[in-house]
């Protein structure tokens, strides 16, 4: 079990929490003081934005008021309700978190491309790793940035995306990179890694999986293997890091 060991994990992942504040600070309008609004016109490019933490949501409205070409139309702080609001708005432009309650990110993203394949969306998030880059390009994603990406940066690659290009931040780019050669787990080792991340033992996997315990310490040496892991806390670290498996 991962007991004690799990702590050092969350030391571990503290810079995860920390950029999710300096996302909160990044795009709270507080901070900035109340925005000049510009006059947008019909031909403005549509948002919507998604995210469930309000303060995401208010700076993203403060930072496109003073575009003329850019106008928030609607938002959403859970996927399902992303998808309804999308039906009804239509935007050129979504703007979608990955975590959220109900329905995440990724699955409101696979629901509105099946439904409108046209949809533009950019994925805006904290998390950068490398799985879950693929997953969110693979569903259908035209984008992918950070949540403390600079204003510019933001606007830049609305307007790219909004054009028909795909964009993608450094950050991701170089995660992508970074575990191109790198060998994938299976199915079934990302179910053991969730486990183990849970902090079961080989015996309790081996029982809610109905496996032998033979079956699974072998699962766990491919797992330790393939990730580069030198322990099992080590790979529940590796694993949350790259987006294998979420909290």
């Amino acid at each position: 079990m991962i007991g004690t060991g799990f702590a050092g994990f969350a030391r571990a992942y503290a810079p995860v929490r920390a950029q999710r504040r300096l996302a909160s600070e990044t795009f709270c309008p507080e901070a900035r003081g109340p925005p000049e609004r510009t006059v947008t016109t019909d031909n403005s490019i549509k948002i919507m934005a998604v995210d469930d933490h309000p303060l995401i949501r208010q700076g993203i409205a403060g930072l496109l008021s003073v575009q003329s070409d850019l106008m928030l139309v609607a938002e959403a702080t859970t996927g399902r309700e992303a998808v309804h609001q999308f039906r009804v708005h239509r935007p050129d432009i979504t703007l979608m978190d990955i975590q959220m309650p109900e329905m995440s990110g990724l699955d409101a993203i696979s629901a509105i491309r099946s439904e409108f394949p046209d949809a533009r969306i950019i994925v805006l998030t904290t998390y950068v790793g490398d799985t879950q880059v693929l997953r969110a390009l693979r569903a259908g994603a035209h984008a992918y940035l950070l949540k403390n990406a600079l204003h510019k940066e933001l606007l830049d690659t609305i307007r790219v995306v909004h054009a028909g290009r795909k964009a993608l931040s450094p950050e991701a780019s170089f995660e992508l990179a970074e575990h191109a050669t790198d060998q994938a787990l299976t199915t079934a080792e990302v179910r053991v890694l969730r486990l183990i991340a849970q902090g079961n033992a080989n015996k309790e996997i081996a029982a809610q999986l109905s496996l032998s315990e033979e079956t699974v310490k072998g699962q766990v040496r491919n797992i330790l293997s393939k990730l580069g892991a030198k322990d099992r806390t080590h790979a529940a670290m590796i694993g949350f890091k790259r987006g294998i498996i979420e909290f």
